[in-house]
């Protein structure tokens, strides 16, 4: 992530641009306080996301995934031997 004066923002704005078109993140500073930041549009900003998960993916501490793309979802191995929720749930029934 890179940092830019508003003047030099204002005369280089094209390469800029490009950069974050690119993907890149850009601070936008005054004065040496940052007061923006230049980047990509993202897809949760398109969808109907609460506002709290939007703020955990602008933050990068959330990651959102694709909606009804199964390779978005891999499947995980099994942890348990075959039949062990029929077992437990039959000995938590007891005898009904």
């Amino acid at each position: 992530m890179r940092a830019v004066g508003v003047r030099e923002l204002k005369n280089r704005l094209s390469e800029y641009l490009r950069a974050v078109k690119q993907g890149e993140r850009i601070l936008v500073t005054d004065r040496g306080q940052v007061i923006a930041e230049l980047r990509k549009p993202a897809v949760y900003l398109e969808q109907s996301v609460p506002p709290g998960l939007a703020a955990l993916v602008r933050e990068n501490t959330l990651l959102v995934g694709l909606p009804n793309v199964a390779e978005a979802y891999p499947l995980m191995p099994a942890r348990t031997p075959e039949g062990t929720a029929a077992r437990v749930l039959d000995e938590l029934r007891g005898e009904r």
